[in-house]
């Protein structure tokens, strides 16, 4: 990893240690500064919070149009022809999540019908959003705790090369018929030396 990357995440692993335990389902809020906040337009990165569990410090992964924790390989297509050990992230004016790369982005989706159950995925940026997904409402809090419209997320195991698939919290405890779920904070690290990528679709 390299030197300035393990220092950005150092510094994040080191404000989620000392937050405060206002929210059980993560790590807590703490506090943060001008300096550390992530505005838009920032690129980040997202690390899964969730104190005593495998997941807890995982940073998301993009590929095959979902999100996933702990996954070995995204086989996204990057401008500089690296492999990505995570995804990396914009946030839009409009409170879209945009995934980092050339003109027209991915971008982040969430379905919380009774249908979706909270998918979690992404779509390809001239893509049309279904009826029933929310593509807008993504926003960073003071601690750079990502929610949609108040929403945090899930993350369930045993998906795709033995990942945890994320997915937003709709109120369903173990959505699509996935069993040990769990409720975690998705925590923004800023981006150092980010590169341009295409995740898989498919």
């Amino acid at each position: 990893m390299p030197a300035a990357k393990f220092i950005a995440l150092a510094t994040a692993l080191l404000g989620a240690v000392s937050a405060s335990p206002c929210k059980p389902t993560g790590s807590g809020s703490g506090s943060n500064s001008t300096d550390t906040f992530i505005s838009t337009g920032t690129t980040f990165s997202l690390m899964a919070l969730r104190s005593g569990s495998e997941v807890h410090f995982q940073t998301f992964s993009a590929a095959k149009g979902s999100f996933f924790l702990a996954l070995p390989s995204s086989n996204a297509t990057c401008t500089d022809g690296s492999e990505p050990d995570s995804a990396t992230f914009t946030l839009s004016e409009d409170g879209e999540l945009l995934l980092y790369g050339e003109e027209p982005q991915q971008k982040a989706f969430a379905d919380r019908s009774g249908m979706g159950q909270g998918k979690f995925g992404y779509m390809g940026g001239n893509d049309t959003a279904g009826t029933r997904w929310e593509t807008t409402g993504f926003e960073l809090d003071e601690t750079n705790d990502l929610t949609l419209n108040g929403a945090e997320f899930l993350a369930c195991p045993n998906s795709i090369d033995s990942a945890w698939s994320v997915w937003m919290n709709a109120g369903v405890e173990n959505p699509a018929g996935n069993e040990g779920c769990l409720g975690i904070m998705a925590r923004a690290v800023k981006a150092t030396d980010p590169v341009m990528c295409e995740y898989t679709t498919s």
